[in-house]
């Protein structure tokens, strides 16, 4: 599984920090950071924080 986020959509709003809390975090300066190749386990967490990303930024491939 790979993890994609759109940086030119993402405005940090941080939903996904909270749905996959292992797989996205907010840095020091308050912007998005993630893991782009999380284990396949978190899946489901992935999943919960593309669909709550208010901007859907977040992309899942295979």
């Amino acid at each position: 599984m790979k993890v994609v986020v759109d940086m030119t959509k993402c405005q940090d709003h941080g939903q996904c920090v909270f749905a996959a809390p292992d797989v996205f975090r907010m840095d020091d300066g308050g912007h998005l950071a993630h893991i782009s190749d999380p284990d396949d386990a978190l899946r489901d967490e992935v999943e919960e924080a593309a669909d709550v990303c208010p901007l859907q930024a977040i992309r899942i491939e295979d």
